[in-house]
């Protein structure tokens, strides 16, 4: 297993002004792994209940994501209502059911232990440290977090825990200045890559995103869009593009990895196209790479 996704698998209903979606395939570690998927082997680490329909495992598995790694437990599986207004950067969340997710304990199969890559989703800051003591030896770890962690005393304490053994945080500016307790994002960086992460990627929705390495900023912007039908995933896609692409390259350096944000940048466009993960069911490869080159042309001067 080259790549081990660990987040949330869930049933989502989603409202935005293109429309509104009841029960459909959401959820972190959905989008992460799909994303990657067009780069690498990818295995899923999450939980379900009975109620999660059979098509979404065949989906997984149609993009040959391994799902040894979720489990069924009994009850409902995780499920998120959300609506977003004209600015489509903001969701307003409507409901939240934790379900099966409240009992998650994640065991990881033996042959995702030697994963070279994880990417870590936004979920409770213990279960992230009790996926890393599972792991052999990381090449490399991303990781995701969200503004609950980082506000409540507790978790943030256990977040501090996790940081020091992550390689790359991918958080929203947002998150970024409340981590870092700091407005400037560039100062804001300067703080979180001393808590650990030597390499920080804040997300910025419809602007782009920003990465802080070494001292060096660089800016990738998102790719303009004649349609926009639902944000929702898109930075968990974002995510799952940029490590698919450093796993297949195989290589890890400053030129490779603003690579890698470009092209997190192109799978993400991709995934607002549509609602849930339906654009990723008629994507391909080709137009991925005709996309990475019209970003290239975009960005190049």
């Amino acid at each position: 297993m080259e790549i081990l996704v660990v987040g949330t698998l869930a049933i989502d209903s989603v409202q935005t002004p293109f429309g509104l979606q009841e029960e459909i395939l959401g959820g972190s570690a959905s989008y992460f792994a799909t994303a990657a998927s067009y780069f690498s082997q990818v295995g899923i680490v999450g939980v379900i209940g009975h109620d999660f329909p059979q098509e979404h495992l065949t989906f997984f598995k149609s993009r040959n994501i391994d799902t040894t790694g979720i489990c069924t437990l009994d009850g409902k599986t995780f499920r998120w209502s959300g609506r977003y207004d004209d600015n489509l950067n903001i969701a307003h969340t409507l409901e939240t059911q934790l379900n099966v997710l409240a009992q998650f304990r994640p065991e990881l199969p033996p042959n995702y232990r030697d994963a070279e890559y994880i990417l870590l989703g936004n979920i409770d800051p213990a279960l992230q440290l009790m996926v890393l003591e599972q792991i052999n030896n990381p090449r490399l770890v991303v990781c995701d977090s969200m503004n609950y962690w980082i506000q409540n005393p507790q978790y943030r304490k256990q977040l501090e825990q996790v940081l020091p053994h992550v390689n790359v945080l991918c958080i929203n500016d947002a998150e970024t200045r409340l981590l870092a307790n700091e407005y400037n994002l560039v100062k804001a960086a300067k703080i979180i890559r001393n808590m650990g992460p030597r390499t920080l990627i804040v997300k910025r929705g419809e602007y782009g995103a920003l990465l802080f390495d070494q001292d060096n900023i660089f800016a990738a912007p998102a790719f303009p869009l004649e349609e926009v039908r639902d944000p929702t995933g898109a930075g968990d896609s974002f995510a799952g593009g940029m490590i698919g692409f450093l796993a297949k390259n195989q290589e890890i350096n400053a030129n490779i990895l603003r690579q890698a944000v470009a092209m997190g940048s192109v799978i993400a466009s991709f995934a607002v196209e549509d609602f849930s993960l339906e654009r990723f069911k008629r994507l391909n490869l080709d137009e991925i790479n005709k996309r990475f080159a019209d970003y290239k042309k975009l960005t190049v001067f």
